[in-house]
């Protein structure tokens, strides 16, 4: 389970900066590179063989959107990075998937780190994927560990020309990608709500040993998630500062709302960490209930059998001349005797509703 915390940085070891070194899950797939080229008036979109074959868009006047799927091919990295004058420790940082969302500004572009999740259904559990985005003078590239994204929506918005993205630059790209990325982090909350509430009834209606395990398993979720986002904040919130000449005015609102969202995800967050420590609570209360009830009934059952063991003890005691040994009714006298003490203690004990 720390492998989702800490994967093997100990590969680097030795290495001087800049090295490349995949850091993460392995990949066996071939790398996937796309192509979209687009203006107010036209879109080019195609699948790329050979990443030589993106360069010619970085002349263009229109704006380009380089998505590479897969970073663990290093040589694709290493072209990519030749081209487009990136730094050597910037495509460090693009193949080691371990890093929390970050901002850095070079001369030329801007270097955006991100936490794509999503909900593993076989696993159940939060998984996280790495996307590196570079938004440079007319082109922006994102660089994902995986096939799997959440960009569609924002390719689906370039190919019928819906909204302002078409109409602006690699900026207004960048956001959408950035904003897709985050409305993506309320779906998994929304997951971890039902999971949530599942739980809290379950736990009313039979507090087992296997909820506590729930639990610790949705606090690590939580902790998970955390991670992920918390930092994300930072990275919206400089952006949105007028500080790099490539983000336009017209951006600025547009990642001001992002930043918003950000800051809801992070609350909404925060109010499921203190549900899930009143959950734990409830199901000590739960636990400890449970035990008070078996000792108040041991307690009682006790508390009757103190005083019977009394007269059965006076009458098991070996002396000769005990008046009531030799009567017929001795015996069911002292058991009569027994109930009716039992049954009088039961009654008091109703009374001051100890039962």
């Amino acid at each position: 389970m720390t492998s989702r915390f800490i994967k093997k940085l100990s590969k680097k070891k030795g290495l001087s900066p800049g090295t490349l070194v995949f850091v993460g899950h392995e990949r066996k797939y071939e790398v996937g590179i796309s192509l979209i080229d687009y203006d107010e008036n036209k879109l080019v979109e195609k699948k790329i063989e050979n990443i030589e074959d993106c360069f010619p868009c970085r002349d263009s006047q229109s704006t380009c959107w380089i998505n590479v799927n897969g970073i663990h091919d290093l040589e694709v990295i290493e072209k990519l990075g030749r081209h487009f004058n990136l730094h050597p420790l910037l495509l460090e940082d693009v193949v080691n998937s371990d890093h929390r969302p970050k901002l850095e500004e070079y001369d030329d572009y801007l270097f955006i780190v991100l936490k794509m999740l999503y909900y593993d259904e076989e696993q159940e559990e939060i998984k996280a994927e790495q996307v590196s985005l570079i938004l440079g003078r007319g082109y922006v590239i994102s660089l994902e560990e995986s096939e799997k994204d959440v960009f569609e929506s924002v390719r689906e918005r370039l190919r019928k020309g819906k909204g302002r993205i078409r109409k602006l630059g690699a900026d207004c790209l960048a956001h959408a990608l950035i904003d897709a990325v985050v409305d993506n982090y309320f779906t998994v909350l929304e997951k971890l709500d039902d999971t949530i509430e599942d739980l809290e009834e379950e736990l009313l209606a039979n507090p087992s040993e296997k909820i506590l395990e729930d639990i610790h398993n949705l606090k690590r979720e939580l902790v998970f998630l955390r991670k992920s986002v918390w930092p994300l904040r930072e990275v919206v919130s400089e952006m949105s500062r007028e500080s790099s000449e490539l983000i336009s005015n017209d951006v600025l609102p547009f990642l001001r709302d992002v930043q918003d969202h950000t800051i809801q995800v992070i609350d909404t967050i925060e109010i499921f960490r203190d549900l899930i420590s009143s959950i734990l609570d409830t199901y000590l209360s739960s636990i400890n209930n449970k035990l008070n009830a078996v000792m108040k009934v041991l307690t009682i059952i006790a508390t009757i059998f103190i005083p019977l063991t009394f007269i059965s003890g006076v009458y098991g005691m070996n002396f000769q001349y005990m008046p009531e040994l030799h009567k017929p009714w001795g015996y069911p006298m002292a058991l009569l005797t027994m109930a009716g003490v039992a049954t009088i203690m039961l009654t008091y004990f109703k009374r001051k509703s100890w039962l």
